[in-house]
């Protein structure tokens, strides 16, 4: 090989070299920029997502109001009629001792001799959790209402929709079922269904 061969070998090898800096650079660039783009696109996404599950959630507290004041109406001729309850307030809030707040679907009670309370748990949908969470509002009762805390109390889970499963779980722990029917609810409970009276204990 000729000193100008090696000589445009070295500057063609430098040639090439400086073509692959810049074309490595310019990948660089683009990866950097496709990078910002993913990141803008998973921020846009995530606003998104939190935007519709806001939505979403405005939409089942809605339907959970909707179902809660379609219950109201029979709910309170059955406190009243079949139970006696001369006081009836929707959505009871109440703060517990630690400062957590609370809400009741309705609360019932009444003096006398009856002297008697009843919370209601309004639920579109019956699922295991619902009947957790009227156990546990009917074991905090004394606590949560002290004011009420020498009447039998008893609870009432109301659903628009229920697994017969679900309807018996409630039954077996001594609760009360509401069912709807031609736009009203009904209780659903044997002949030989024994409530659980939770302040007797």
């Amino acid at each position: 090989m000729t000193d100008q061969e090696l000589k445009d070998l070295v500057a063609s090898l430098a040639i090439n070299q400086q073509k692959m800096s810049e074309e490595a650079a310019l990948s660089r660039q683009e990866a950097a920029i496709s990078r910002q783009e993913v990141d803008r696109a998973l921020k846009e996404t995530d606003k998104a997502i939190k935007e519709l599950s806001k939505q979403i959630g405005g939409i089942a507290n809605k339907f959970g109001s909707f179902t809660e004041g379609l219950a109201l109406p029979s709910m309170t001729k059955i406190l009243s009629e079949q139970f006696g309850m001369t006081t009836i307030n929707p959505s009871v809030r109440v703060r517990d001792k630690s400062g957590n707040e609370q809400e009741i679907d309705v609360l019932a009670y009444t003096n006398g001799d009856i002297n008697t309370a009843i919370i209601v748990e309004v639920k579109s949908h019956l699922r295991e959790e619902s009947i957790e969470q009227l156990l546990k509002q009917c074991r905090n009762f004394r606590v949560l209402f002290p004011e009420l805390a020498d009447k039998k109390l008893y609870g009432i889970l109301a659903a628009v929709d229920a697994s017969q499963q679900l309807q018996q779980k409630v039954l077996a722990q001594g609760l009360y079922f509401a069912k709807i029917h031609d736009e009203q609810f009904s209780l659903c409970v044997p002949k030989d269904f024994k409530p659980f009276c939770f302040t007797a204990h």
